[in-house]
């Protein structure tokens, strides 16, 4: 490898991209192909990082399949952070193993990071975790080790274990104060942003306040009966009852919860589940079976006694009843938590991260938009969809992925 490659090399692993495109931004071989495109992507253009990537790995030959698998992995980081999550894993996966076979441990390892975040990001959990825990990081660069950890913070996040996530992002900022590269540790910061920003709201006996990440999970660890609107759930530290796939049921006990220790008259609970202006006699009966339904479906937490003038909710053992609700709550809510990142996101990788069809997230992205709550740039495949984060709020809680007790 000549001088100038070298030269390059070096300055982009330092995070210096305007030094390394000083040294090859006129050469078109497949080297300063590829040093380049890892540059422009430092940079922020991504759409001509992925041309400049894909162009150096057909350019590299034969037997120069380490060089083209580095390519290949770069161009799946790209993606990754153009919110590409269609690129194929198949081709990372083999890019992987050739590094693997040639001794590239490092590069090898990197590979398999960014798998882990994509599954993160789609909300895989079990996945992420398991593909992880092969993973030694002690004898990597300081860069890889604060991947790592960055890694196993958004995990714990999800997964709700604050102290574990503390504890990696402290180890992520020292690896990133090593590494001594000005992008990585702004990534560090803006993960451990999260912990110390509103995940939820709390509303106990009609009062309402914001809840940081570690106080959900206590919480969620109390003996509380939490009636949890960012998983439709009904819960206490041992039982999880879903209402995710009956609405209505979770719209009564939501209303029950707020109201707790109090009553909620059948006029109200007709409006909020039906979204009917008279609870006529027809609605009085409807309500009387969906509340059955509701009895039935929390008999293990709570009982659910009818009253002079509606229903109230009976938690079991004389428990607290409260509710747990997003922090800013809209129809369109999950859509927003994805674009709240800051990144642009195609319709059809929301559909991905969301597990929803891509014509009913292309809805909600119009419906947003004619809100102003999103922006769009490009035509056709190449439509991209943000929105700036809202400030002050993290998103944890929106995004997919099972309960710690599930």
């Amino acid at each position: 490898m000549d001088s100038l490659i070298t030269a390059a090399a070096r300055a982009l692993a330092a995070g210096d991209p305007l030094g390394a495109l000083k040294r090859v931004a006129l050469r078109d071989d497949p080297p300063a192909l590829a040093l380049r495109g890892i540059a422009m992507a430092q940079l922020g253009d991504l759409d001509r990082a992925k041309t400049l990537l894909r162009t150096a790995a057909r350019a590299f030959g034969p037997k120069q399949a380490v060089a083209r698998a580095r390519c290949i992995v770069a161009e799946a980081e790209v993606a990754l952070a153009s919110r590409d999550l269609g690129w194929p894993e198949k081709a990372l996966d083999a890019a992987r193993a050739t590094l693997e076979e040639h001794g590239d441990r490092v590069n090898a390892a990197h590979a398999r990071y960014l798998q882990v975040r994509r599954l993160l990001l789609i909300g895989r959990l079990d996945g992420a975790e398991r593909t992880l825990a092969g993973i030694d990081p002690a004898p990597f660069p300081p860069a890889l080790r604060a991947a790592h950890e960055l890694v196993v913070a958004g995990i714990a996040m999800r997964r709700l274990r604050t102290k574990t996530a503390r504890a990696a992002l402290a180890r992520a900022e020292r690896a990133a104060r090593d590494a001594d590269i000005p992008a990585l540790t702004a990534e560090v910061e803006n993960a451990s942003l999260v912990l110390n920003t509103p995940a939820a709201r709390l509303i106990a006996r009609g009062e309402e306040r914001f809840l940081l990440l570690e106080e959900v999970e206590a919480l969620l660890a109390s003996k509380a009966l939490v009636v949890d609107a960012c998983r439709y759930v009904v819960r206490d530290a041992r039982t999880v009852v879903s209402l995710a796939r009956r609405p209505v049921l979770f719209k009564l006990a939501r209303a029950l919860g707020e109201a707790w220790p109090a009553d909620v008259p059948r006029g109200a609970l007709v409006a909020r589940a039906f979204r009917a202006k008279h609870a006529d006699e027809s609605y009085r009966a409807r309500l009387r079976v969906e509340m059955g339904r509701l009895r039935t479906a929390l008999r293990t937490l709570a009982g659910v006694s009818a009253t002079q003038r509606g229903f109230a909710l009976v938690p079991r053992r004389g428990r607290e009843a409260v509710v747990l609700a997003r922090p800013v709550e809209d129809e369109h809510a999950a859509v927003l938590a994805f674009l709240a990142d800051g990144e642009s996101w195609s319709s059809s990788a929301l559909a991905l991260a969301l597990g929803a069809s891509q014509r009913t997230v292309q809805r909600a992205l119009d419906s947003l938009a004619a809100g102003e709550k999103v922006q769009s740039f490009g035509r056709g495949r190449a439509r991209r969809w943000l929105t700036p984060p809202v400030p002050g709020f993290t998103t944890t809680l929106l995004l997919p992925g099972p309960l710690p007790s599930d």
